[in-house]
């Protein structure tokens, strides 16, 4: 059987690389561009933007989801270590057992399950739990995880789209300044270019992180709803005393329909 893998986690290494990879393209660009790094160090356009965003973001957002949203970062730089055709493979060796012994058979290995849905979902069959009952639990804890996952994405989505209007913001208070120092011409070119620094902050703290913090979230929520579904067919099959064979047969069709029908939605937004 497999080992309690759940909550075993590992870097995602697309996340940090893609962090340098825009970071380091835009600073090289500015170096190419004979510039400065200096020239985009502006604490006072951080404060403005960092702070201002923040207030925006505590405004539009119910508190404990902006708890949530700051505990799913863990899921933006992290992955599960574990993939839909292992768990599969993982039911099977349940299923088989099931089958030979009875569904009572895996109350004690069901404890050594690599997923926690999937622990549950077979504790809940082992305890005697009506299929129909146990599917509409389950399925409901599915609903539950998405909709808590889409929440915290939320937080971050506005945050991406108020912060570029702060940097605005930020730049139109550093004009003011300018203004108020004209006598000084000398001065002038270099305040507008510190002015334009919040604007900087804005739109790539933006586009940067916030927006595709987002997005890997509703990822991570999709991957792990895929997850849990292909278990609880599983699990399904295990109660319906269903042919290992059967059940394989159906998990790979699953993944299948899965996979094509992510591949078709692609294409709608697409040609949308």
């Amino acid at each position: 059987m497999a080992g309690d893998k759940t909550g075993s986690t590992r870097p995602d290494f697309a996340t940090f690389i893609g962090i340098m990879l825009s970071v380091c393209g835009i600073v090289g660009g500015l170096i190419l561009e004979k510039g400065n790094v200096k020239d985009i160090i502006q604490y006072t356009a951080a404060i403005i933007v960092g702070g201002g965003t923040a207030g925006a973001v505590l405004v539009t957002c119910p508190l404990k989801n902006v708890i949530s949203a700051i505990a799913h970062l863990k899921v933006v730089f992290f992955e599960r270590a574990m993939d839909p055709a292992s768990l599969m493979e993982e039911i099977i060796i349940y299923a088989t057992k099931a089958r030979k012994q009875g569904i009572v058979s895996l109350e004690q290995d069901a404890e050594h399950a690599s997923d926690r849905f999937l622990r549950k979902a077979i504790n809940l069959a082992v305890d005697g739990t009506d299929l129909e009952e146990l599917k509409s639990m389950m399925e409901l804890e599915i609903d539950q995880e998405e909709q808590y996952a889409e929440d915290a994405a939320k937080v971050w989505e506005s945050g991406g789209g108020y912060s570029p209007t702060i940097g605005i913001i930020g730049a139109i208070l550093g004009l003011i300044q300018v203004m108020k120092n004209l006598q000084n011409i000398g001065e002038v070119g270099r305040g507008i270019a510190v002015a334009f620094v919040a604007t900087v902050y804005g739109v790539a703290i933006a586009n940067l992180f916030l927006l595709p913090a987002a997005s890997k979230i509703r990822a991570r929520a999709a991957g792990d709803s895929k997850l849990h579904e292909l278990a609880l067919e599983g699990v399904v099959g295990m109660v319906e005393g269903s042919n290992p064979k059967m059940i394989r047969a159906k998990l790979e069709a699953y993944l299948h329909g899965a996979k094509q029908g992510a591949q078709n939605r692609r294409q709608e937004r697409a040609a949308a």
